[in-house]
């Protein structure tokens, strides 16, 4: 008489034994639900939530860069921020480039000594640091003892929350003068912009407006990637 057999998983199991295979079952399923997303690619629960891709990981022709446009590169479905300064600025077609109310989230990893950094509220400008916006930092090690995710020279953050050369998640969410920043799902900088709020004297358009985004590159001997670069637009 034949065996009967059930399949689990994609795996396949004598019917006596199936009880004993369990904790290998588990396994299996476990390693399923841990499989990592496709870089670049919208799950369809997020499509719902309403995430649009900004980098499709093939090309950066919704970008233009400042100063020194060769500082940046894709390469292996990331974007590759190395050379001398220059500033990428996203002026694609959703939302006709112009965001007031969002979530930004993308993937970035650094290598030793790295500094970059994601403007927000900002607008094009062919040369030099930009002048409108926030900065949120992306620096694990470099010397400047800014850490990533401080909203810079605003509220700043000195902790290191994440390291080189492993990638992590960068959230940004602007709601009204309300604007948090979070590496992988931790809070790092909870800042409300006041009423009465002065700019700091060496960067006078940080304040809470709309604009654009931009990545930061910030010197020849900095080497930063992103990938995932993904956002929706709050109400």
């Amino acid at each position: 008489m034949s065996e009967s057999l059930v399949k689990i998983c994609g795996a396949t199991f004598p019917g006596a034994n199936f009880f004993s295979a369990l904790p290998l079952i588990g396994t299996i399923a476990a390693a399923a639900n841990q499989a990592p997303q496709t870089p670049n690619v919208l799950t369809p629960s997020e499509i719902a939530a309403g995430w649009e891709l900004l980098f499709d990981g093939k090309s950066i022709e919704d970008w233009k860069a400042s100063d020194s446009p060769g500082t940046f590169s894709v390469r292996d479905g990331e974007i590759i921020v190395h050379g001398p300064r220059s500033h990428l600025f996203y002026l694609g077609p959703i939302h006709q480039h112009k965001f007031k109310n969002f979530e930004l989230q993308a993937d970035v990893l650094t290598r030793r000594g790295a500094n970059s950094g994601i403007y927000f509220h900002t607008t094009w400008q062919p040369t030099g640091w930009p002048n409108d916006g926030f900065e949120v930092q992306v620096n694990n090690s470099h010397s400047d003892p800014k850490r990533t995710a401080a909203l810079y020279d605003v509220k700043d953050n000195y902790a290191a929350v994440a390291s080189d050369d492993e990638w992590f998640t960068m959230n940004i969410r602007v709601e009204g003068n309300h604007v948090v920043t979070r590496v992988n799902g931790n809070l790092i900088v909870d800042y409300i912009e006041a009423a009465d709020w002065s700019a700091p004297k060496d960067h006078p358009g940080r304040r809470i407006a709309s604009g654009t985004f931009a990545l930061q590159g910030h010197d020849p001997a900095s080497e930063t990637h992103f990938r995932n670069i993904k956002v929706r637009v709050l109400p």
